[in-house]
Order: C-alpha cells, then structure tokens, then sequence
C-alpha cells in the first residue's frame, strides 16, 4: 500500500497541477493585456521603490492559456511563452500576492509587480504593495498556505482601482 502512496506522489510531482481561473480584465485579457515575457527584460526596482512599467502586448500577438488570452508585443516573446506559460504567467493566476496573503482574490495591477525566486508577481495598489513587501518572505508563506483553498473559487471580477491601461495595442 505504501508503495502505491509513494508512486503517485511521484507522478503527481512531475505533473503539472491544474490552475484555478485566471483573472482577466474587462477587456477579456490576462493581465490586464500587458506582455507577462517582458518583465523578465526589465530591471528590477528595489523592494520600496516603484519598478517599471510594464510592456504592453499587442492584440494581434496572443496565446491561450489557463483559459485567458495572453497578449505580447514581439512574436519572440510568444514563443518564449508557448514553450513554457506556467514559468511565465503571474503566480495566483494574476490575483493580488497580498491578496491571497490575507485569503481573497482580488485583481493585480500589471505596473505593480515584482519577481520573487524566478515568480512573478502582482499586487492591487501601491499601498498593498507597501504591506507586502514589508515581509515578502512571511506573505509568501501565507499565500502558498491560502492558496490551496482559495485556488478553485472564481477569479475576481473588480476592476483594479486607479489603473486604466492602453494595452493591448491595436
């Protein structure tokens, strides 16, 4: 009987897990329609300083994933995705890091995102992105423990306060 345990515990290991709904704008993109590729290309803020913001993807350059259209803004980016979206894509399926810490989803905002161990990651407002990165170690550790509970319910459907976006470009 162990043994059996074990065996699929291994397979279960190699495989990947399904994601919960991701969260899409109002626009039908994940996202917010902001290239997910491009962060990885850009210099990385210090925790408490703003980072940059974020490449818009194009709505003629897109991929389907977890159920959500992911716009780019180069055909090399799309690629690179295609051949591995789960690296790619937003950790929370897009929600708000923070959010998840405190056990809800709500939206994040695409300009507010950092990169924590090779993941990317968003947040709703600066001031969340405040709390959040006064202990990111510690909100980590709550996001993973929510998540397994929260992963299945609905992706939110607020609008992200203060942000309007021209992505994706026409």
């Amino acid at each position: 009987m162990k043994s059996y345990v074990f065996a699929a515990a291994l397979a279960l290991m190699g495989s990947p897990l399904l994601a919960g709904p991701q969260f899409v704008d109002k626009n039908d993109f994940a996202v917010s329609g902001y290239d997910v590729v491009a962060y990885r290309s850009l210099d990385q803020a210090p925790v408490g300083q703003s980072q940059p913001a974020a490449i818009p993807g194009r709505a003629d350059i897109t991929a389907e994933y977890n159920g959500a259209v992911f716009a780019f803004a180069t055909e090399k980016n799309k690629k690179k995705f295609l051949k591995d979206p789960a690296y790619y894509a937003p950790q929370y399926d897009g929600h708000c890091a923070y959010g998840v810490a405190k056990g809800g989803k709500v939206p994040g905002n695409p300009n507010l995102w950092r990169i924590v161990d090779d993941k990317l990651y968003l947040n709703i407002t600066k001031n969340v992105v405040g709390f959040w990165e006064e202990d990111i170690p510690g909100n980590l550790t709550l996001s993973e423990k929510n998540w397994i509970s929260i992963e299945s319910n609905a992706a939110s459907t607020n609008a992200i306060p203060g942000f309007s976006t021209p992505a994706p470009l026409k």
